[in-house]
């Protein structure tokens, strides 16, 4: 039984701050995992993958989602503090990531998160966490707000938090529709990012999860879903992403067909991602915002 003294202690103290050092080979499987190059005869989706594309090898926008892989480590453990809990209960929530300065395609980056809160959802536990991404120069990269939510360990007395909605599609029919097919080993190959959780590899530990197979990390569909925005409002230009944010509302399983439906409003594309085969959302309150 979690108790209020419990997560007020660990409330706005500093975990302990990781480096992730990469190569250009590890640009290039992240944006395999997420599902470029869409075409990769085309070499403006060549060069996600390839890093002496002649137009110019870039990092996807969502790249540094993968600077606190090391997280996940310390997520699976089973504690946060003195908080005990089973990994098999825990999901990803909510996302958001500012992008500070042009990501590099290889360097090592030194994250600093902070448990920021800790919120009551009775069902369950909602942990937030705000990192800083910095480069080798000290200067900021990335900005992260990660919400974890940690199903059956609610009910301790804390705050519930706000219920706030943000990016709801206006009631008019999308700007874009996006349509992308997710591979059946999509997870497996997302995995080799960083997120070892085996939530998503091993239908054993998928069981005790209450789910009847592996399922897509949320990250994955968050690269989806920021590249159809990107491709179809930013000429495919990563530059022009300042910020990326979305709720994982529902689970994807690996081989499932991503729609995306997209809406500008103003500098934000206001998106929203279901299942064509399940016809359930699983990506909303989810909104890009453009550098103006």
């Amino acid at each position: 039984m979690v108790t209020l003294e419990q997560v007020n202690a660990v409330i706005g103290k500093a975990m302990p701050s990781m480096t992730y050092t990469y190569t250009t080979r590890d640009v290039c499987l992240y944006a395999l995992g997420v599902g470029a190059p869409s075409d990769w005869l085309d070499q403006d989706e060549l060069k996600f993958v390839y890093e002496l594309s002649t137009v110019g090898f870039v990092a996807l926008p969502t790249f540094p989602v993968v600077y606190t892989s090391e997280m996940i480590h310390q997520l699976i453990s089973g504690r946060i503090g003195e908080i005990e809990f089973n990994p098999m209960m825990l999901v990803h929530g909510e996302q958001y990531l500012e992008i500070h300065k042009t990501i590099p395609t290889s360097g090592t980056i030194t994250c600093q998160p902070v448990i920021s809160a800790i919120y009551d959802k009775g069902s369950g536990m909602l942990v937030v966490t705000d990192v800083t991404c910095l480069d080798e120069t000290g200067e900021c990269v990335a900005m992260q707000q990660s919400s974890m939510f940690i199903r059956g360990l609610g009910g301790f007395g804390g705050e519930r938090g706000t219920s706030e909605k943000s990016n709801l599609p206006p009631e008019r029919k999308p700007d874009a529709v996006h349509e992308e097919k997710t591979l059946d080993r999509q997870a497996l190959i997302y995995r080799l990012s960083g997120d070892i959780n085996p939530l998503h590899a091993d239908p054993n530990m998928a069981a005790v999860g209450n789910f009847d197979r592996p399922i897509l990390h949320g990250l994955a569909t968050y690269g989806f879903a920021t590249r159809a925005v990107m491709k179809h409002f930013c000429d495919n230009d990563p530059s022009k992403v300042f910020a990326v944010r979305a709720r994982f509302s529902k689970h994807v399983f690996p081989g499932e067909t991503l729609i995306t439906e997209m809406w500008q409003e103003d500098n934000t594309v206001i998106f929203q991602t279901k299942t064509k085969e399940r016809d359930e959302i699983v990506l909303n309150y989810a909104g890009v915002t453009l550098k103006t």
